[in-house]
C-alpha cells in the first residue's frame, strides 16, 4: 500500500488542521496576511534545510519509498514534508491564536 506511511498522514493533517480552523475556532488565520507572510518564511527554510538534508545525491535523511509519492521538489524533497510542515506551523498558530482569545 504504497503513500500510507507518510503521505496519507500528512495530508489527513492538512485537512484536519485546516477544517479546526474553518469548522471549530474560527481566528480568521487563513485571511491573515501575516500568516501567509510566516508562512512564506517557513517555506523559504524549510526547502533549504529539507533540501540538503534529503537530497538524493547524499541523504542525510532516508525515507521508505513505500510509504511515500515519489514527488519530491526542488532540490529532492519529498512534498509530503511540505504538507507536514504547513500542518504544524499551522496547528501552532491556531494554538498561539486560541490562547491570545482567551485571554
Amino acid at each position: 500500500m504504497t503513500g500510507l506511511g507518510y503521505t496519507v498522514p500528512t495530508t489527513l493533517a492538512v485537512l484536519l488542521v485546516c477544517a479546526w480552523e474553518i469548522k471549530v475556532l474560527r481566528t480568521g488565520l487563513f485571511r491573515k496576511p501575516a500568516f501567509w507572510l510566516s508562512m512564506t518564511i517557513v517555506l523559504g527554510f524549510q526547502t533549504l534545510v529539507d533540501g540538503w538534508l534529503t537530497k538524493l545525491s547524499a541523504p542525510i535523511v532516508r525515507y521508505n519509498s513505500d510509504d511515500m509519492t515519489g514527488l519530491r521538489a526542488p532540490w529532492d524533497i519529498p512534498v509530503e514534508d511540505f504538507l507536514f510542515g504547513f500542518a504544524m506551523v499551522t496547528a501552532v498558530l491556531l494554538l498561539w491564536e486560541r490562547q491570545a482569545r482567551q485571554r
